[in-house]
């Protein structure tokens, strides 16, 4: 699919939608590869199916009709479940090239997210991405770059900005963001995500150090595996389940579970389009391997708000401190009569919450690449600056540390040729 055919489509769609006043009943056969009528089901193919990928199957409104994986016994199980007639592959190109597939699906580890996005955008594909978005900073620029230019719809798979309670709290975001949009708090907020305010960091989901080369698996492709990481001889304890605990794949469980924690924070604080403008470290000196624990990262905004991640969990804060008020575990507050005079104010606005009708009717999704890209980008400032064992200035507007080479270096990182973005 090219650029050009791409763009005309949809251009196509778009005025279409518009002369029948939002309603899509354009068939498939006129817009071509990739469109449906609303009626239809989606498909997709999902790259990485050692664990959350098979989770996938069966997401509603969704067929999946391929596969891939670099490990034969991750391909051999999936099967099983979906049937011989479904279609595998070992190189992630050739899935993403099909024409039948509607959905990327990538739930790979996350050093594949950004160069995976990026040539799934360029061929038409709408994308669903697993947390971290990227692993770098300068890669989540790239597959923002890439999904305004090829008009995809992206969806970043952490939902707690808009489903479920939100964690310790007994209620879901969108109340919280109705107290903070209130102003009974004041402002600016200090927000503490710890564990005496009802979050359970994967602290000690680290690496190893001193690790003795192993002989590859038979069933691994590892060399495709690692991909554009840099070249480390095998060691089980790098791939599949363990993965997140070295630099070169992941940042231990601020990497696996950061986003879930401070993309609501990022959504309630109406920071959505921005990022702090310094974080500061409290950490024992890390190996240049394998990822290490953390006792305190701080991160602040340029209007003074704050979001304190406390790893010890001995912080003695609410969730949430302002000038006027704290909001504590279990959305329990010491404003008189908060609930009562929370009802008096308006509800956030309505978000786009249900995938397959955004990329039905090509409708942004509420958690999509660019605000998961700017929650994602405050995982990866906490990563670097831990790596580093220091604090580090960020111009949010040119996404880059100021005055900080060093930093910068692991803003746009290399990737072992011949992979590229």
């Amino acid at each position: 699919m090219n650029k050009k055919s791409n763009t005309t489509r949809r251009t196509f769609i778009k005025s279409s939608l518009l002369a029948l006043g939002g309603i899509s009943i354009v068939p498939r056969h006129v817009l071509g590869k990739g469109f449906l009528a609303p009626s239809d089901h989606l498909t997709k193919g999902i790259i990485g199916v050692g664990g959350m990928g098979r989770g996938h199957f069966d997401y509603a409104g969704t067929k999946t009709v391929a596969i891939c994986d670099v490990d034969t016994r991750h391909l051999q199980k999936s099967l099983d479940i979906l049937g011989n007639g479904v279609k595998t592959f070992s190189d992630y190109r050739e899935l993403i090239r099909l024409p039948e597939v509607d959905i990327i699906h990538i739930a790979t580890p996350p050093h594949w997210h950004g160069i995976m996005a990026v040539d799934a955008a360029r061929e038409g594909k709408d994308i669903w991405c697993e947390k971290p978005m990227t692993r770098t900073i300068g890669e989540g620029k790239k597959v923002v770059d890439a999904v305004k230019t090829h008009g995809n719809i992206f969806r970043l798979n952490t939902w707690f900005r808009f489903d479920a309670n939100f964690y310790g709290m007994n209620t879901e975001v969108k109340n919280i963001k109705k107290l903070v949009d209130s102003g009974m708090l004041g402002w600016p907020l200090k927000v503490t995500v710890g564990k005496l305010t009802g979050f359970d960091w994967k602290f000690y989901w680290v690496g190893r150090t001193h690790l003795q080369p192993m002989p590859v698996p038979k069933e691994l492709d590892y060399d495709r595996w690692l991909g554009p990481a840099p070249y480390k001889p095998y060691h089980e304890h790098r791939t599949h389940g363990t993965f997140r605990g070295y630099w070169d794949y992941d940042g231990g469980g601020l990497g696996d579970m950061g986003q879930h924690y401070m993309d609501p924070i990022q959504y309630f604080l109406g920071k959505d389009d921005t990022n702090p403008v310094k974080v500061e470290i409290d950490a024992p000196q890390q190996h240049p391997d394998a990822v290490g624990t953390w006792r305190k990262i701080t991160y602040t905004y340029e209007d003074g708000c704050q979001i304190i991640l406390d790893g010890e969990g001995t912080a003695d804060a609410p969730y949430i401190a302002g000038p006027q008020g704290n909001l504590y575990r279990g959305f329990k507050s010491d404003i008189p009569d908060m609930e009562r005079k929370l009802a008096q104010f308006p509800d956030p606005a309505p978000q786009v919450t249900d995938f397959v009708d955004a990329v039905k009717y090509r409708k942004k999704f509420a958690l999509n690449e660019e605000n998961g890209h700017r929650s994602c980008t405050l995982v990866n400032m906490g990563l670097i600056a831990l790596r580093l064992g220091r604090d580090l200035e960020f111009d949010p507007k040119k996404q880059v540390f100021v005055n900080d080479e060093g930093a910068n270096r692991l803003v746009n990182q290399p990737m072992r040729a011949p992979y590229s973005i």
